[in-house]
């Protein structure tokens, strides 16, 4: 039976893309950082063994002594795997290179696809009155990435604006298809966002027509532009929105901040 005395949980969305090298982890941290602006409290789970969303919000490799391996094959506490960043609202559950063998220790776990929803669903989360859960998936289709499917409401899915961009999708969508089958039947779609594009580039612009071609609405309407502040940001620990606050990629990021957060309330009318 559903505890009502319980809060309404935090949205979770999942940012995945099979495919390397899209502004997967960057679209992470920055609208994360843009949610956090907006007074929402937000926590990133870096479920990607390269770390980097760890690295770009300030988490040194030392400091990372609880992650997101001890909270899937230790059953670690929250309280010991959830830090604060140096951003107002931005908490983050960091991860090491030992992710990777995650798949492989898992694999005899009854539960090992339901793992992620479990941890963040336990009580405990309550006491953090998370608004948002943001999971920085990795570039493969693996059973990390089928975690954190599973544990989230939706999927958003960044999409460079490159040539085969669309291609890599059909597979996305598939896995996605099965996770509604098998184990999570209210997984939706939050949308697809456009990343890297070049407006002096007829090659982005023909990318970004094929897109709403193909998958109409399913597109948000913001565009992330290619922004050498969004690229040197990272460098400095920090998401664009703290290290350039007035470039063009910082304003997008919040654009996309607002469709997100109108999206929740469309879902929740």
């Amino acid at each position: 039976m559903t505890d009502l005395s319980r809060p309404v949980g935090p949205r979770i969305i999942a940012v995945a893309n099979q495919k390397g090298g899209v502004g997967k982890t960057t679209t992470t941290i920055n609208l994360a950082a843009a949610l956090a602006e907006q007074d929402r409290r937000v926590l990133v789970v870096d479920l990607d063994p390269q770390g980097n969303a760890s690295t770009g919000l300030g988490i040194e490799t030392a400091q990372r002594i609880a992650t997101t391996y001890e909270l899937l094959v230790d059953d670690a506490a929250l309280d010991e795997v959830i830090q604060d960043t140096s951003i107002e609202n931005l908490a983050i559950i960091p991860a090491t290179v030992d992710l990777s063998s995650a798949d492989i220790e898992l694999i005899a776990n009854e539960k090992r696809s339901f793992l992620l929803h479990d941890a963040l669903r336990q009580v405990a989360m309550d006491a953090y009155a998370f608004d948002y859960i943001l999971i920085d998936c990795p570039p493969s289709l693996n059973l990390l990435t089928v975690n954190a499917m599973v544990a989230a409401h939706s999927v958003l899915v960044p999409l460079q604006s490159e040539f085969f961009a669309l291609e890599g999708l059909s597979q996305l969508m598939l896995t996605i298809r099965e996770v509604r089958q098998t184990a999570n039947p209210t997984l939706r779609i939050e949308g697809v966002v456009l990343t890297m594009f070049d407006r002096r580039n007829n090659l982005s612009q023909q990318v970004e027509q094929d897109a709403r071609d193909n998958l109409g609405d399913l597109v948000f309407a913001t565009i992330i532009p290619r922004n050498v502040r969004v690229s040197e940001a990272p460098s400095f620990a920090m998401p664009v929105l703290s290290y350039d606050p007035t470039s063009q990629g910082a304003k997008a990021y919040r654009a996309l901040a607002q469709e997100v957060m109108r999206n929740q309330k469309k879902q929740a009318a």
